[in-house]
């Protein structure tokens, strides 16, 4: 039986877990395809803050299942083109996204587990968590958008050395470098998303919403589009109901109360 997506609600964070702890939560067509279907449904619906995802038990995600690979050997290239196509449409979804998207990720975050946690806006991983680019071990590359996460977030060398030896890198190693937002102890991951989360949702959505538009965007623009970006998106929250409200909670020493 493939692998499955449980949906849940915790207050205002969409909770996705894939689920199918026998193979470390490995992706199938099913879970992408619901992956990409609740972040839709959610992107809407005001009363859904942030998403959190994660696995279920004592992994993240093992990346795709490698009988699945070797039976669509057998089927032709089209039907591996189109479940790639079908991953990185779920990877684009989550860039995208305009609302907080926290990996909380215990154990394994390897292959197209580790690309879908480099995809979240921040990884939240217990102390143990091991990050692996394990491609490299069956004599394929990466997929998932891990390469263009990778080269953005890491010395090259570095990206290189995962890409190339398949060797498992630490969550403190890197913490170090920027990529994981916070390193806790095992069994905990979860609990520290949803605390990040609960704070996240305090804050202005649409002001989140800009600054993860103009983060993401920024590295293909030069400094002067950058800049026009900038001026655009910040007059656009300041007249906008939250800017008022957030000036004016500051100025009268109160907290906000953001729509």
């Amino acid at each position: 039986m493939p692998s499955e997506l449980v949906t849940e609600r915790r207050g205002t964070t969409l909770v996705l877990t894939i689920s199918d702890p026998p193979t470390r939560n490995t992706l199938s067509a099913q879970v992408i395809a619901a992956g990409i279907e609740a972040l839709g449904a959610a992107e809407s619906k005001d009363d859904v803050r942030a998403v959190i995802l994660r696995g279920d038990g004592a992994h993240f995600c093992a990346g795709g299942n490698l009988q699945g690979l070797l039976e669509r050997r057998v089927e032709g290239r089209d039907a591996q083109r189109r479940m790639l196509e079908h991953l990185h449409h779920f990877v684009a979804a989550i860039r995208a996204y305009p609302k907080p998207v926290i990996a909380a990720v215990e154990g394994a975050a390897a292959g197209a587990g580790f690309s879908l946690a480099l995809a979240c806006d921040m990884i939240v991983a217990a102390a143990d968590a091991r990050f692996v680019m394990s491609y490299a071990k069956v004599g394929l590359s990466p997929d998932g958008g891990a390469t263009w996460s990778l080269v953005r977030a890491l010395p090259r060398a570095l990206a290189q050395q995962l890409v190339w030896l398949a060797e498992p890198i630490s969550p403190e190693a890197l913490r170090g470098h920027g990529v994981v937002a916070a390193v806790v102890p095992s069994g905990h991951a979860f609990d520290e998303a949803v605390g990040l989360a609960d704070r996240l949702a305090a804050m202005a959505p649409n002001a989140l919403a800009s600054g993860k538009e103009l983060i993401e965007q920024a590295s293909g623009r030069s400094l002067a589009e950058q800049l026009g970006a900038e001026r655009d998106h910040l007059l656009d929250t300041l007249f906008h109901d939250n800017g008022g409200e957030g000036l004016r909670a500051f100025l009268e020493k109160r907290a906000p109360r953001f729509s």
